[in-house]
């Protein structure tokens, strides 16, 4: 396995409940999630301890058998290797895309910042943007960017929280199969969590739903299907003789 989640708990300050209860989970290379639930599940809150935003009250986080956190690790967010997607996309707007993505490339020297920096913007299919600015691009483009500047550093996992909701409805169809061609052909591990069980359907590999910080049911999208509640039969009245009236 490339990712082991074993028993994860935790709880916010001055709350009488779990937030999250025994979250257990692996994942494999180049996989994608979906945590899927209501507002309040614990959704947000998985990727707030694996970005190291929270620490977890027990249970432990591998990535490649490298313990990221366990009852004696809590490796800051800055060495996880973990990179982020943000609901609201984060660019910073004095930046150019360019800039934007260049930003967490501060480790590479001149050269191999631009040459990851070109493999990227190719990989998301911008490559004739990166002298413009965020304001310059519409939402499913600033998305893009996002992903590619999480993607640039080769991290070994990418979180996304609520990728598409601030696109309208027909963006949102396009943008979701774009989304997991981008992860596909980048083999990035990710996990992204949702509402809308449309996007989870269109995305994942693998769909976890949440309740009340609990796994209540895993598996794929086909797997998923017999779950989810059927419409009632239309019930069509049969007509008795005695209904019909002689014109």
């Amino acid at each position: 396995m490339f990712i082991s989640i074993q028993n994860v708990c935790f709880s916010y300050p001055n709350t009488d409940y779990a937030a999250l209860d025994q979250f257990s989970m692996t994942i494999e290379k180049g996989e994608v999630i979906s945590i899927l639930g209501r507002s309040g599940s614990g959704k947000s809150t998985i990727l707030r301890l694996l970005a190291g935003l929270e620490k977890p009250t027990q249970g432990s986080l591998t990535i490649q058998e490298k313990v990221i956190f366990d009852n004696k690790t809590f490796l800051q967010p800055e060495k996880r290797g973990i990179g982020m997607v943000f609901q609201d996309y984060a660019l910073f707007p004095h930046m150019t895309v360019g800039e934007n993505i260049r930003f967490g490339l501060f480790q590479l020297k001149k050269a191999q910042k631009k040459k990851r920096l070109k493999e990227v913007l190719e990989l998301v299919e911008l490559q004739d943007y990166e002298k413009r600015y965020p304001h310059q691009l519409s939402g499913g483009q600033q998305q893009r960017v996002a992903i590619a500047r999480a993607i640039a550093p080769n991290p070994h996992l990418i979180l996304l929280d609520e990728p598409f909701s601030n696109l309208d409805a027909e963006l949102q169809v396009k943008i979701r199969k774009d989304l997991r061609e981008i992860l596909k052909k980048a083999n990035i591990t990710s996990i992204f969590v949702t509402h809308d069980e449309d996007d989870a359907h269109a995305l994942a590999d693998r769909i976890v739903k949440l309740k009340d910080g609990c796994i209540d049911v895993i598996g794929s999208p086909c797997d998923l299907l017999g779950t989810q509640p059927q419409p009632a039969p239309t019930v069509i009245p049969v007509m008795e003789p005695k209904d019909l009236v002689s014109v």
